[in-house]
């Protein structure tokens, strides 16, 4: 008697690929990669791309032997069609870096951007910019005349190991629109000045007219050159401490005593022993080279904190040197009283954080020979010694502690200006800066690109190009996962079963682990329904189940 032996089932571990997948169609990443990478390979570029991109964002080791990431089924699921492996080969891998630098790695991301800004609705009316270092491990001695891969000051704190620099704009805070990679020794001063002479070219591809839009960076921005560029370009920066008219600025404010109470602008994150920090304004002018800017002085409790330990310091090393001083005035004293007065007013003003009180005691000398027995020695001569007494006073510790708490805001964003015209408003917009710090984290976690191992500067460019994509379609996600709780007011599943207003892209590779895609002779199924969360997160993306079953 024969048994019926069931075909073995072809399974796949889908996770939340499919949803890139979505996204990468709907920018329509393929399409402008081939449109503007000429070619002579006999392999689809954008498909290489696309793949590259979906293994950097799927958990796995990232760019690395990209041939074996994908198996026939996934690459069936993820392409629409069964693709050969060897379009992955690190041969045409490598081939396909070379022609993406070849037609300029920059240019393309500003194009794949500006589709994706249009197809997603992204205002670009304010944008962030920032720069930061990738350390490298190799000599790369070969002089490129378009990048120096060099030393240079590292961000990573690794000053043993040659870098290159990429600049980067976003708009909403966090989306990227702009990608450049720059030569290692590239200082953040220099490279803000070439982006001024093209960020109004940059925002004029998404319709956003010169004075339309406001450019926000750190405090490198602020140079005289840079500030004479953006006359005609709103700007909103913090003003650099070595600058006079900052410490000035501080000064002016804690003395007026005139805040503006804001309290926490976001508690998101904030716990009983990290409570959220608390923020008050005051607002007054500056002038830099004969030109006036709005100047916002923002005293933070957070920022408070960390400086609380510099002044500790400091307030300890005046104590020690006091002390000091104490021992030498006690063992060098003065003959004549008035010179000993003259001398204790003169310690009594030494103290910056301490109370200092000279106090002058007589000490009476006697000559040689026995005392006389029926009367008082009378004393040959009479020194004055002074000695300190040493105490550290609140009242001068007040002023300095809420100086060491503040910060300024340096803009020529008139009041008038919707929504970021008043102090709350800059200081929320300088705020969303950390967006743009937060994808340099992304761009450098482990767990999206490993130790840079290409030795050609111009394949490293055009790495940068796909891991900017991978960023890109990362920030999206996000951004459709906010923006539907915010439109709606339903919060989703977050970390420990509780809901969040604040869901993030990594949350959602987290809410998808584990989906399996069976394939059948009628097409993909799942292999078991999904959970609630999972279509919580499928609603609020604009998405249903089918993202998995229909390629």
């Amino acid at each position: 008697m024969e048994l019926d032996v069931a075909e073995p089932l072809e399974i796949v571990e889908a996770n939340w690929l499919p949803i890139v997948r979505r996204y990468i169609r709907r920018i329509g990443l393929e399409e402008t990669i081939e449109r503007l990478v000429p070619s002579q390979m006999h392999v689809s570029i954008g498909q290489i791309v696309s793949g590259m991109v979906l293994d950097a964002l799927s958990g796995r080791t990232p760019l690395f032997r990209l041939q074996e990431s994908f198996g026939p089924l996934e690459r069936e699921l993820f392409f629409g069609r069964e693709v050969p492996a060897e379009i992955f080969s690190d041969h045409n891998v490598g081939r396909a870096l070379d022609r993406i630098h070849e037609a300029g790695a920059s240019q393309i991301f500003s194009e794949v951007s500006l589709r994706a800004a249009n197809a997603f609705c992204v205002d670009a009316s304010r944008v962030h910019g920032d720069t930061t270092s990738f350390s490298v491990f190799g000599d790369y001695d070969w002089p490129e005349p378009w990048l120096q891969i060099e030393h240079g000051h590292s961000k990573d704190k690794r000053r043993d190991l040659k870098q290159f620099v990429v600049s980067m704009l976003c708009v909403e805070g966090a989306v990227p629109v702009f990608g450049k990679t720059e030569n290692g020794s590239a200082s953040d001063k220099t490279i803000n000045n070439r982006l001024l002479t093209d960020i109004s070219r940059h925002m004029a591809r998404h319709g956003i007219g010169e004075g339309a839009f406001v450019y926000v960076a750190d405090s490198a921005l602020v140079t005289g050159p840079n500030l004479k560029k953006m006359a005609d370009i709103r700007f909103l920066s913090r003003l650099p401490a070595n600058f006079s008219e900052c410490g000035r600025a501080i000064r002016d404010a804690v003395a007026a005593g005139r805040w503006i109470d804001l309290g926490p602008l976001n508690e998101e994150g904030a716990s009983a022993k990290r409570p959220a920090a608390r923020y008050k304004v005051h607002e007054s002018g500056v002038t830099i080279d004969g030109e006036s800017y709005r100047a916002v002085v923002v005293h933070s409790s957070a920022h408070d904190r960390r400086r609380r330990k510099r002044l500790d310091r400091a307030v300890a090393k005046e104590r020690k040197e006091l002390e000091k001083l104490d021992r030498e005035v006690r063992a060098n004293p003065f003959h004549c009283r008035a010179d000993a007065e003259k001398e204790a007013e003169r310690l009594s003003r030494r103290g910056t954080f301490h109370r200092v009180r000279a106090e002058i005691a007589e000490i009476h000398r006697h000559g040689r020979g026995r005392p006389p027995k029926d009367r008082p020695r009378e004393p040959a001569w009479i020194e004055h010694s002074l000695s300190l007494r040493i105490e550290e006073d609140p009242g001068k510790m007040e002023r300095p502690l809420m100086e060491a708490g503040c910060f300024v805001l340096i803009t020529n964003v008139p009041e008038t200006a919707e929504e970021i015209g008043s102090p709350e408003g800059l200081l929320r917009l300088y705020k969303d800066q950390i967006g743009i710090e937060r994808n340099f984290g992304f761009l450098k976690d482990p767990a999206i690109v490993n130790a840079i191992f290409l030795k050609n500067p111009g394949r490293i460019e055009a790495l940068g190009l796909v891991l900017l994509i991978a960023l890109l379609i990362w920030r999206l996600i996000e951004r459709d996962l906010r923006r539907h709780v915010e439109e709606t007011g339903e919060t989703l599943p977050g970390w420990d079963g509780r809901r969040t207003r604040r869901p993030t892209a990594f949350m959602t590779t987290t809410k998808f682990i584990k989906i399996y895609l069976v394939k059948t002779g009628e097409g993909w199924r799942l292999a078991a329904p999904l959970t609630k969360p999972q279509l919580e997160y499928l609603k609020a993306l604009g998405l249903t189940p089918r993202v998995f079953t229909d390629p």
